[in-house]
């Protein structure tokens, strides 16, 4: 990764996890992060631990600062893209991170949605076209220099099916069902954002990535105990060969996120076994589903219709 000092990056859900460590390489490298977190508690304690793993020659791990942000309310989104625009600062890019995972029974964000939906999807896109301006300021005079808009999704969209006559899962909500939905929505929406910044000169790059599969604590308890305590140890050990580390789950957002080579309207992702692990990103596999422009322009006019949040597109064109 290039230095990135000057640059600011907002990312979402960065108190743990894929979020937490592209914040700390990018501020390693002197970008000025913001972890927006919905947990005033955990945010605080996962910046000051950023601002302990990120110190060192050309870091800017000391400007780190943490917003309260809580996706599943609009009003939160609205507070905090008002509060980013007051500081009259350019933003470099805006980290679509956080997500909720198939909670087991159907739950509700603030504003009535499903909350797989209005978070991963709904809050996202309510942010995205909020902080339009900022990324507009911190755009470069060609697309070399654009700022950039990632956000992720997940090898679980190729299982994903857009339900226009259910998207919230009010007649039949099934965990996993409703989370690649919402996974293969994700894309679709960075897609769609792109085309409209490229037809609009705006300068700024949509860019959709996955983390392949990152290790969790989900395989790191057990019992312990006899037989049944080997018998995990084993299985622990095979599945995490199969897995992202947090830091390798990282490394498809942040290759999006600054390197020249990442491209508008593309999905990275790790490159190794069924796309679960590897530290080395290329193209990933797009469902056909996703690719669907009709589905994608349709999305789009949802999620303005359901957020009450349109993005102007005609303002400070590039060449």
């Amino acid at each position: 990764m290039q230095p990135q000092t000057g640059k600011r990056f907002l990312i979402t859900g960065a108190n743990s996890g894929v979020g937490y460590s592209a914040a700390v390489e990018l501020a390693r490298r002197g970008a000025t992060v913001i972890l927006a977190c919905r947990d005033k508690a955990r945010g605080e304690a996962a910046l000051g631990k950023l601002r302990t793993e990120a110190e060192g020659p050309g870091s800017a791990a000391s400007e780190a600062e943490l917003v309260l942000l809580d996706l599943a309310s609009l009003d939160s989104v609205q507070r905090v893209a008002e509060e980013e625009l007051a500081h009259g600062l350019p933003l470099h890019g805006l980290i679509n991170n956080a997500g909720v995972m198939a909670p087991p029974k159907r739950q509700e964000t603030q504003d009535g949605f499903e909350l797989q939906f209005g978070t991963n999807v709904l809050g996202h896109f309510a942010l995205t076209c909020r902080l339009m301006r900022a990324l507009q300021m911190g755009r470069g005079t060609t697309l070399a220099e654009a700022a950039r808009v990632v956000t992720l999704s997940s090898i679980a969209h190729k299982r994903g099916k857009l339900n226009f006559d259910d998207l919230q899962s009010e007649q039949r909500y099934v965990p996993m069902e409703a989370y690649a939905q919402s996974k293969l929505a994700d894309l679709m929406f960075s897609c769609e954002l792109d085309r409209r910044c490229r037809a609009a000169r705006l300068g700024i790059l949509s860019i959709a990535v996955h983390p392949g599969v990152a290790q969790t604590n989900l395989f790191k308890v057990g019992s312990g105990r006899g037989l049944a305590g080997i018998a995990e140890k084993v299985i622990q050990k095979t599945i995490g060969t199969l897995l992202n580390s947090e830091l390798g789950g990282a490394i498809p957002t942040l290759f999006a996120a600054t390197a020249q080579a990442a491209k508008g309207g593309c999905y990275y992702g790790s490159q190794g076994f069924l796309e679960m692990r590897g530290g080395d990103v290329g193209p990933a596999k797009v469902a056909p589903q996703a690719r669907d422009a009709e589905a994608q322009r349709r999305l789009w006019e949802v999620c303005e219709k359901l957020t009450g949040v349109g993005m102007s597109l005609r303002e400070m064109p590039v060449a």
